[in-house]
């Protein structure tokens, strides 16, 4: 067909271009690399993107003790790791995780600290004594702390193929005043609210990629970890309320009849039901309670569990209903001066209605129970729980709610590697924020607009274009911790959520695109993806081959910049067709749709697929005119990020 065009083109009379002709910067051959995953499955990583028929990962089941000592802010604990080896290779050494050293002196985290975000230092934590042996048989570990993590080497090797260890340490730390952006405290006016994270030793992750993945914890990079059981107890004054992940296993002896009445209630209503309320806290508050309370948790299958302490909470609760028909229980826990209709008053309504959204288009909700708590961390994420500033109000609180418990499927669910890869974890995570929005309420909150996760104005692809022309701007493959503060949330969250929004609007379609994203949430639910395998579970789903996406969007930066260059017609006569030619000016091949308008009135759309861009830079197709025509456009409805749009209409000269 090009031929023909070609020889008809040599006929056409030449209408007025565009634009001035400049050098396009697009490598066909640079974009449609076959060399890009061409690298073969293995037995642990399929091709196709799935698990292999060998894949593994080890596993990692705890039992805490801890006290929470309400007037130094600290928590001290006992923990013993029981930790399977389910991987092929002996292990001669074994590495953990200890976060609170990000808050000792000297620690990396607080010598990379940029200026005005400086670094709490609480004194890092304090091991008293860490054992190692199988059954009840411990002995003294020889064991190494580096920064924020600890080298143990066993006493002989944990055996391949299911070979078991366990760990036993017992440790304190002082929890930061403040955020601190994921673990702190805070006085409200009925007492302290604490949100307790990060707070024992947590298991590092040997995987088949890396052996052993042990970078530092510096802050921005978050979290890789194992996934097991969780069995915790938590110690506070008998006059507070704990918020845990996972299912409260002992009612009788820490809640009142009356919590237990009103929480069998709520698990029957989809309308949010208060537990204790605002007045009961009060009198609770006048009163010194006397002796403590243990507080027992057990989580199935989690990577992780957090929670939270305070006399303060207001506690409401609410049937969440699943897809399957299992029902699970939203909670909020939150101040007096959080209360209302306007701010909290709503939260187990935006938390109900996240899950169920979430639950309904990708992956039902495993756990029994999620809790949202109101306290002095802005915004961070566990599973089960998250915890949100008590100051959220509105819009602003839907938003954080929803993202905070949107990290339960990513990447809580889906267990990537957040520390190497905060794309798989906030970027997902924000693009299924973006039509939840939409979703919830018939779009109350809709569009997501939040300022900090994109530049605030009107169309969302077109705000990134800055970025893509920042010389600066690092790609979305940069690890965590190089991405500056000024990029974190434009690269780490918007972009990667602004091109999965591309493909599935744009590229692939709402059917293709969400069958094949469901079916990489199922293969990797309670499992470990590399981007890779992300990439390849797309196409071999969709039956597409995104390979320029991947590599134009992802692993480099790539900028978009279709425009029209010019309109002829066969033979000099609009009745016969014209021929319109349009440029790809930049490194990015994208599909390409053409909104054309005749000087009758006429007008239609053509769409053109990414393949056109195999050959060269600029394509000529002909459109079946009967009148000239009056304007064409690329891109009408600006769906694209496109960094000169100024290019994309051509117009008769009159």
């Amino acid at each position: 067909m090009n031929r023909a065009l070609g020889v008809a083109l040599a006929l056409a009379v030449l209408a007025e271009p565009a634009f001035a002709q400049q050098a396009s910067r697009y490598d066909p051959h640079a974009a449609f690399d076959e060399s890009f995953l061409s690298a073969p499955g293995t037995a642990y990583r399929s091709g196709n993107g799935a698990p292999g028929p060998d894949y593994w990962s080890n596993r990692a089941d705890y039992s805490i003790d801890a006290t929470l000592d309400t007037a130094r802010h600290a928590v001290s604990g006992d923990v013993v790791i029981t930790y399977t080896n389910n991987s092929p290779d002996s292990l001669d050494v074994l590495w953990l995780q200890l976060d609170e050293n990000r808050f000792a002196k000297g620690s990396r985290s607080d010598r990379v600290s940029p200026l005005g975000f400086p670094n709490p230092i609480t004194g890092g934590v304090k091991l008293t004594s860490v054992k190692i042996g199988r059954d009840s048989a411990y002995m003294d570990a020889d064991y190494l702390v580096s920064d924020t993590r600890m080298r143990i080497i066993p006493p002989e090797p944990v055996a391949p193929n299911g070979g078991v260890v366990h760990i036993a340490v017992k440790y304190s730390f002082v929890i930061p005043e403040g955020e601190a952006e994921r673990t702190g405290w805070m006085n409200s006016k009925s007492g302290p609210i604490f949100d307790v994270a990060q707070w024992y030793p947590r298991m590092a992750v040997f995987d088949d990629v890396r052996g052993w993945n042990t970078l530092p914890f510096l802050g921005n990079g978050e979290f890789y970890l194992d996934y097991g059981d969780y069995d915790y107890r938590v110690t506070v004054p008998a006059g507070y309320l704990v918020m845990g992940s996972g299912t409260l296993q002992n009612p009788d002896s820490t809640l009142t009849a009356t919590d237990r009445a009103r929480l069998e209630k709520a698990r029957q209503s989809d309308a949010t039901v208060m537990i204790r309320t605002p007045a009961e806290v009060a009198r609770t508050a006048k009163r010194r309670v006397a002796g403590v309370k243990t507080w027992h948790f057990h989580m199935r299958n989690t990577r992780d569990v957090s929670w939270a302490a305070s006399p303060a909470f207001i506690w409401d609760a609410a049937r969440v209903n699943l897809p399957s028909g299992r029902k699970a229980l939203a909670m909020s826990a939150y101040p007096v001066e959080s209360a209302g209709d306007s701010a909290w008053g709503r939260s187990t309504e935006y938390l109900k209605g996240a899950i169920e959204i979430f639950s309904k288009h990708w992956f039902e909700y495993p756990w029994p129970v999620a809790i949202n708590v109101g306290g002095p961390v802005g915004g961070m994420e566990y599973p089960g729980i998250v915890f949100c500033s008590y100051r959220g109000k509105g819009k602003s609180l839907w938003a954080v709610t929803a993202h905070e418990i949107g990290h339960d499927w990513f990447p809580m669910i889906v267990g990537s590697n957040e520390r190497r890869y905060a794309f798989m974890d906030e970027g997902f995570n924000t693009f299924i924020d973006v039509y939840a929005s939409n979703w919830f309420n018939h779009g109350e909150y809709a569009p997501k607009r939040d300022g900090e996760y994109a530049p605030k104005g009107g169309n969302p692809a077109r705000e990134f274009v800055p970025y893509l022309l920042d010389p600066d701007a690092p790609a979305i493959l940069t690890p965590a911790d190089a991405v500056s503060e000024h990029y974190r949330h434009p690269i780490e969250y918007y972009k990667p959520a602004l091109g999965l929004v591309l493909l599935r609007e744009v590229v692939l379609g709402h059917d293709r695109f969400d069958e094949a994203f469901k079916t990489y949430v199922k293969r990797w639910a309670f499992k470990h993806p590399q981007p890779l395998d992300f990439f390849r579970s797309m196409d071999d789903v969709a039956g597409e081959d995104l390979t320029w996406f991947w590599k134009g969007w992802f692993v480099h930066k790539w900028a978009l910049d279709q425009a029209m260059d010019s309109v002829s017609y066969v033979d000099n006569d609009p009745a016969k067709g014209a021929l319109i030619t349009i440029a790809n000016l930049d490194s990015l091949p994208m599909p390409v749709t053409v909104w054309v308008k005749q000087s009758s009135g006429d007008t239609s759309t053509v769409k053109l697929p990414v393949e056109i861009w195999e050959g060269g830079a600029t394509w000529t197709f002909k459109y079946p005119s009967t009148t000239p025509l009056d304007s064409v456009v690329v891109d009408p409805k600006e769906q694209l990020p496109d960094v000169n749009p100024k290019n994309n209409v051509w117009s008769r000269k009159r």
